[in-house]
């Protein structure tokens, strides 16, 4: 198995990028992520693999990618369709370094999910700015 990392360019938070893929979801179906370059290892991929997505900085969520297809862009031209499972799983923060398109990540590189626990239930956990929750969790207050 084999995954994706990418830069989430224009998304301030993992809030902001399940909002911009919901609306993409509902006004042009299906979800999916649009790139220029069709990976040459797709069958890799679409045998269980993800794209993690890059925030802020970090890795900090993950979404299983259920196809690789051609498609077009809106002026027509050709390009690559990444069809996503629209549940975003959070993963063990990593910081990374700016990069440009995607990148191949190998499956035992890649950040372990982050177990649902405590902090997620207590009350006001959503309400507290993305960037502290990113600065608790590298701290392992989180």
């Amino acid at each position: 198995m084999l995954h994706l990392i990418k830069l989430a360019v224009g998304v301030s938070s993992v809030e902001e990028l399940a909002a911009r893929q919901a609306l993409r979801a509902r006004t042009d179906p299906p979800l999916r992520h649009q790139t220029r370059v069709m990976p040459k290892r797709a069958e890799e991929i679409t045998a269980g693999g993800s794209i993690y997505w890059v925030i802020g900085g970090f890795v900090q969520v993950r979404q299983r990618i259920l196809a690789i297809r051609p498609d077009v862009w809106d002026d027509g031209s050709a390009c690559c369709a990444l069809e996503l499972d629209p549940d975003l799983v959070p993963v063990e923060p990593r910081a990374v370094k700016p990069f440009q398109g995607w990148r191949y990540l190998e499956a035992g590189e890649a950040p372990r999910d982050r177990p649902r626990g405590l902090a997620e239930s207590q009350a006001g956990f959503e309400a507290m700015p993305a960037e502290m929750r990113r600065e608790l969790a590298a701290l392992g207050l989180l």
